[in-house]
């Protein structure tokens, strides 16, 4: 769609100015409560610095529908909305406005200019985005001089775009049922009573090969420049399949270090930092760090490879609840940990079902991740096409 056209049909030749916030809104700002004065039972949510409540009061300051920009803290320069009731503090900034503009689309419009209010937030101390700022902020008002007919505009952009956020929504409400069916299905596949299987320990060198990477020391260029081998750091690990690499070293840096060249379909664990215990399955030929240890099959006729990576990424909660004062994870622990070992054409079984599984809530090539994305990209278009009015030059910078 050739969004000249379509916007001169929905303007249908009228006017559109383009207003300072501060001309059209009051920017109010909110009061602060004490932790104390927050209750789990109260009804209205209380926000303060961020988009999710920091808790909830017995009585609210502002009304549903109501355009809020946080104003202090990691998060401010956010734009948010509220369906409901609630209470803004004083890290919030609420938009308050005569009849003249609909509050959804002030949100849109504003949604679009969060790079730039985040770009004027000062960062001395605390966070803090100017309430001026926000007064300055211009946004386009469909011929402001008739609002029967500007508002009429205004809620055909929001009909629009609305349909693409509750879209997404859906499809990420759906998302999250299907991870949850998932890990269900996951743990009950890899759930094994003692005797029922055979288990082996990763030490049992007739069937595992374990090992840890290396890194080659940085201040050799020959060792990292113009490299061609995929070399992971334990951020790698998260669970799922690995497709690719950010860093590469040389052959030379590979052999002057205790770097290894791993096969594809290795399974990958962290053994320290945020990710420790969080796994990775290669899905290519790579070295790793130290901080990461490798499990390889030596006989994928009897253990197969992606089996163990299921097992290992779904024992992770458990480990990191058992093993939480841990600060690392060695390869003498890990040569002790035991895997249960059903017959191959079971371990294919599960397997097939996971991997169907893991396409649907973790691929972004294919499944709801990969549709929620193509979602997004097209709310994201539309948003830009709808809003992309004719503005004075002189206006111009502001906003941008």
């Amino acid at each position: 769609m050739n969004h000249i056209p379509f916007l001169e049909k929905l303007l249908d030749g009228v006017e559109v100015e383009w207003m300072a916030l501060g001309e059209v809104t009051n920017v109010l700002r909110g009061r602060r409560l004490t932790r104390s004065q927050l209750s789990d039972g109260a009804s209205f949510p209380v926000y303060h610095g961020g988009l999710d409540p920091l808790g909830h009061y017995v009585d609210s300051n502002r009304p549903a529908n109501t355009v809020m920009i946080i104003n202090v803290g990691a998060s401010a320069g956010t734009v948010g909305y509220s369906f409901v009731d609630f209470w803004s503090s004083d890290g919030c900034y609420c938009l308050e406005h005569a009849n003249l503009l609909n509050n959804r689309f002030v949100y849109y419009a504003l949604i679009g200019h969060q790079n730039f209010l985040r770009s004027r937030v000062r960062v001395a101390g605390i966070p803090t985005l100017d309430a001026v700022v926000v007064e300055k902020l211009e946004i386009p008002i469909p011929c402001p001089e008739n609002p029967k007919r500007s508002l009429e505009i205004q809620a055909e952009i929001v009909r629009i775009l609305d349909a693409f956020t509750e879209l997404t929504a859906e499809l990420t409400a759906e998302l999250t049922a299907r991870k949850k069916q998932y890990n269900y299905y996951r743990d009950r596949l890899l759930s094994f009573e003692e005797g029922e299987v055979e288990w082996k320990a990763f030490g049992d060198e007739e069937f595992f090969e374990v090992a840890s990477g290396g890194t080659p020391l940085k201040e050799k260029a020959e060792y990292w420049d113009g490299g061609h081998i995929p070399w992971l750091k334990s951020e790698s690990c998260n669970n799922q399949p690995v497709h690719s690499a950010n860093n590469f070293i040389t052959a030379l840096g590979l052999k002057k270090s205790n770097a290894k060249l791993l096969n594809e379909e290795t399974t990958l664990i962290a053994l320290v930092g945020a990710t420790i215990f969080k796994t990775a399955f290669l899905e290519f030929p790579a070295a790793t760090n130290q901080n990461i240890a490798s499990i390889k099959s030596k006989n994928t006729m009897v253990i197969i490879d992606k089996y163990v990576f299921y097992y290992l990424a779904n024992l992770y909660d458990k480990l990191k609840s058992e093993m939480r004062n841990y600060g690392m994870l060695n390869l003498t622990m890990l040569r002790q940990f035991k895997i249960p070992v059903p017959a191959p054409e079971e371990q294919a079984r599960i397997v097939a079902i996971l991997d169907k599984f893991d396409a649907l809530t973790n691929s972004i090539t294919e499944g709801l991740p990969r549709e929620i994305e193509l979602r997004k990209k097209q709310y994201e278009y539309y948003r830009d096409m709808l809003f992309n009015f004719p503005k004075p030059e002189a206006s111009a910078a502001a906003g941008t």
